[in-house]
């Protein structure tokens, strides 16, 4: 026998924790990674936006209206002389806001509504039903619909996106409950006579989080989209806080004479979307068991 293996042989084989393993495998993925650093960027520009600038993003300086990027003004100013560089930092961190309470309140609701429909058939039909009646409409128009009837603002916002996504998280929650109740470690559960909320809390919720985790990352990155819609529309938060969207919205008519105003913080979204998406694919290679077998 060869020293190394005999080596192998007489060391014992240290398994490595899966939260360790797996953390390893997203760092080691490309796309991953990459999505990461983009997104990384937008989330410190939005957490550090007192300390990166210190000009109110509402100031108005007619004076200094339409100055091109320069050294004295980064990315120029507006058409009312405001600073866009601190407008889009401060628009970043409040789409970072946005984003991470429509995603809380999904992780939340979401995952409520799916276990009960997954778990309980008898309520499942009518859960079901419901979604399907919400998801009939598409997103976006529906959510303009909810925050016309409510009103701009950006709590409106949060909660006209929350109703729109819920159904998606509820229905994916559903389908992998759905298949974890008729696994044998479950029905073993419930024979030992454990009860519905320590079957769900501590046997089907937790092997459940992967679609859960992945479907959350990509519905940041549309919440995000559609938060800056609503807000190009108006129906967002309400001028002159600084959102992407009503940047966008004021710059459109300048965008021949003062491209700048309308470009930089489409360029903010699209890295932030795109960071997003790639975060979401590598988790969902990563993730997903059919996936790595697949592989």
């Amino acid at each position: 026998m060869a020293p190394a293996e005999a080596v192998e042989e007489a060391v014992p084989h240290v398994r490595q924790h899966p939260l360790r393993a797996t953390l390893r495998r997203l760092f080691r993925h490309r796309l991953f990674v990459m999505g990461l650093c983009l997104f990384g960027i937008i989330v410190l520009a939005g957490v550090l936006a007192p300390w990166i600038t210190d000009v109110d993003p509402t100031k108005l300086s007619m004076r200094n209206k339409f100055r091109p990027p320069s050294s004295d003004f980064v990315f120029g100013t507006d058409n009312f002389g405001r600073s866009l560089w601190s407008r889009v930092i401060w628009g970043a961190q409040l789409s970072m806001i946005i984003g991470g309470s429509v995603v809380a309140l999904n992780a939340v609701f979401g995952t409520l509504i799916g276990a009960a429909a997954g778990y309980f058939p008898r309520i499942d039909n009518a859960l079901m039903r419901f979604n399907d009646a919400l998801m009939a409409f598409p997103a976006i128009l529906l959510a303009i619909g909810i925050t016309a009837v409510l009103g701009p603002s950006t709590a409106n916002a949060i909660l006209a996106l929350a109703i729109v996504y819920i159904p998606r998280t509820a229905r994916i929650v559903r389908a992998s409950v759905i298949v974890l109740r008729e696994m044998e470690y479950v029905q073993a559960a419930i024979a030992a006579g454990a009860g519905h909320w320590r079957i769900l809390r501590h046997h089907i919720l937790p092997n459940a989080m992967a679609p859960l985790i992945v479907q959350l990352s990509f519905l940041f990155a549309y919440a995000v989209l559609s938060e800056a819609t609503l807000s190009f529309l108006g129906l967002g938060a309400v001028p002159p806080t600084p959102t992407w969207g009503n940047i966008m919205a004021e710059g459109r008519q300048y965008m021949t004479d003062s491209p700048w105003i309308i470009t930089i913080p489409g360029v903010a979204l699209m890295i932030t979307v795109l960071g997003l998406n790639l975060l979401g694919d590598g988790l969902r290679d990563v993730l997903d068991p059919r996936l790595r077998i697949q592989q």
